[in-house]
């Protein structure tokens, strides 16, 4: 059985093909959504989803989030006394949906296909497998999330051709692709984003808003410095973009040194205060559409996918970008999912897809560092020379010559980098090789052959044309992603971490939120908490399965009138 994950940066969840149908995966506590929050509890124990976003406000120290944004990078983040890196992190979050997976369909999982934002590096995208095979799975495949959005569409509608724009910004991502479905064929025309702009960016906005209201009470706050009031901050944020979904305005309000702080905010002061972020929206759009060479009024449907396009001032732009309601009859919070899974089954070969190929593009541009010559005889290093383009189809094989510039040069270096600057030190670097070359004359030429693979793996090939010698170099590793060694160390110290018990997740995810409404609340409130926590506590101690369940609901029901229900 092979199974679809969309590792997402605020949510994660995972879907899986079967019956001829995509079908999303409860977690052990009855939700598809597990937030992408890992932390240790107070044993020592992995916490993962819920429960660990609960303790992000009590427990800062031991708990971290937004870690997908830092895949491919050398980034540590400290829990505790320990060191963790994004894939380690994400290795975490990809193992509690193995086992939700497991134990739903009743039988061991050890392959999947993963989703990554349509503009992830190379990096990133070997990251994100390296955090499967961390997780005990192998990565048959990494597919665009805008692509499996669309895929999950394709075939929830049955037209037989159209052409779509997938709009997808989730917690912390933006992906804009162009997809065109024809006779069972669906391919990929164009894809572009932002790899640092989401939903998350929203909140940080009214982050700020508020700390700009109410000065100078928090005039010296310090985010880094302060993270349980930050993440207080954050969570306020959370709740009023929410709120902005369905109401005009929004209220929040924090408790600081014995006083209330209040922010009322309009919906058109949100939109205001987030103009920029809108407007770098914009970008991704017009090139994709100049890339895929197709009008708005080609275009078929307008998706929209990711948590964060609930947002009505997203809606609106979309709207008004495109003259049209955009498509929103499945989730967007579970389309991605969806569409791994349908990947799946492709991959498993389900007889219920033959009739449908996906292709897709490679989203960046990938090259060498070349010397131009600026006056006759003096050449200057450091520019991009393309090899294969952006939203070229993949799998693709493209070359190109390139010459020596000096007598008796004894060898080229070429480096490779992706990017779409024209100085290769504004771009991304691969990777680099050497080949000799016969003392001859300047103008020696010497062909660079790229062939880069569905998976996004790319091979670089250089023939020297008077000797006919090769050489090869496979992209495999790149600055900041885990050797081969590295990555067996990181499993050994990852089987050796407890993980909290699942059976005692919903439990831990009720006491986890009573702990900090306890911290938050005054009075009367706080009061209520602590005496419904204790008798909850007690219940758990005697073990009396009738005493637990109706303790629980009278937890659960204060927690909810202290501030509505728990949401994802």
């Amino acid at each position: 059985m092979i199974i679809g994950i969309d590792l997402g940066t605020t949510n994660s969840l995972v879907a899986v093909w079967r019956d001829g149908k995509a079908q999303t995966i409860p977690n052990a506590l009855g939700h598809m959504l597990t937030p992408s929050v890992v932390g240790f509890d107070d044993q020592g124990e992995i916490l993962v989803g819920l429960p660990a976003r609960e303790r992000m406000l009590t427990h800062p120290q031991l708990t971290t989030a937004l870690f997908k944004r830092y895949m491919g990078s050398d980034r540590s983040t400290r829990l505790g006394n320990q060191q963790f890196r994004p894939e380690e992190l994400s290795a975490l979050v990809l193992r509690s949906l193995k086992a939700d997976a497991e134990r739903f369909l009743g039988e061991t999982v050890t392959e999947a296909v993963i989703t990554v934002p349509a503009y992830f590096s190379d990096a990133q995208r070997k990251a994100t497998k390296i955090a499967g095979q961390l997780a005990g799975l192998t990565v048959e495949r990494i597919v665009n999330e805008p692509t499996a959005a669309a895929l999950a569409y394709g075939l929830h509608d049955n037209n037989p051709e159209s052409k779509f724009l997938v709009f997808d910004l989730g917690g912390g991502t933006f992906d804009i692709s162009i997809l065109e479905l024809f006779e069972g064929v669906m391919e990929v025309r164009a894809s572009a984003g932002d790899n640092f702009l989401g939903g998350e960016d929203f909140g940080e906005a009214l982050v700020d808003g508020f700390i700009d209201a109410v000065k100078p009470a928090l005039d010296h706050f310090d985010k880094q410095a302060d993270q349980a009031l930050y993440q207080q901050l954050r969570q306020e944020a959370e709740r009023a973009k929410r709120m902005l979904s369905s109401a005009s305005q929004a209220t929040m309000s924090l408790p600081w040194q014995g006083q209330t702080l209040e922010w009322t905010i309009s919906d058109d002061m949100f939109a205001q205060s987030v103009q920029p972020l809108l407007n770098r929206l914009r970008e991704p759009i017009e090139r994709a559409l100049r890339d895929a060479r197709i009008r708005v009024a080609e275009l078929d449907h307008i998706v929209l996918a990711g948590g964060a396009t609930r947002m009505p001032l997203v809606k609106k732009l979309v709207a008004r970008m495109f003259g049209r309601l955009p498509s929103m009859h499945l989730n967007p919070d579970e389309v991605v999912a969806l569409g791994a899974a349908v990947q799946a089954g492709l991959k498993a070969r389900d007889a219920a897809l033959n009739e449908v190929v996906m292709t897709d593009v490679c989203p960046y541009t990938l090259g060498v560092d070349v010397s131009e010559e600026i006056l006759p005889g003096q050449y200057q290093p450091g520019f991009f020379l393309p090899i294969i383009e952006r939203n070229s189809v993949v799998p693709i094989s493209r070359e190109q010559t390139v010459t020596t510039i000096s007598d008796n040069q004894p060898a080229i270096h070429v480096r490779i980098f992706q990017g779409e600057s024209r100085l290769v030190k504004d771009n991304i670097f691969l990777g680099e090789l050497t080949v000799p070359t016969p003392p001859r004359p300047s103008g020696q030429m010497v062909s660079i052959r790229f062939t880069y693979d569905v998976n996004g793996l790319l091979e670089a090939e250089m023939t020297v044309a008077e000797t006919g010698e090769k050489h090869r170099l496979v992209i495999e590793e790149n600055p900041g992603v885990l050797k081969a060694e590295e990555i067996e160390e990181k499993l050994r110290a990852l089987t050796r971490l407890k993980i909290h018990p699942r059976d005692q997740l919903p439990n831990t995810a009720l006491l986890t939120r009573a702990e900090r409404l306890y911290q938050q609340a005054l009075g009367e409130d706080r009061l209520w908490v602590g005496q419904l926590t204790n008798a909850f506590q007690a219940a758990l101690e005697r073990q009396d399965n009738a005493d637990i369940e109706q303790a629980r609901e009278n937890l659960k029901s204060l927690l909810d009138e202290i501030e509505g229900e728990s949401w994802l």
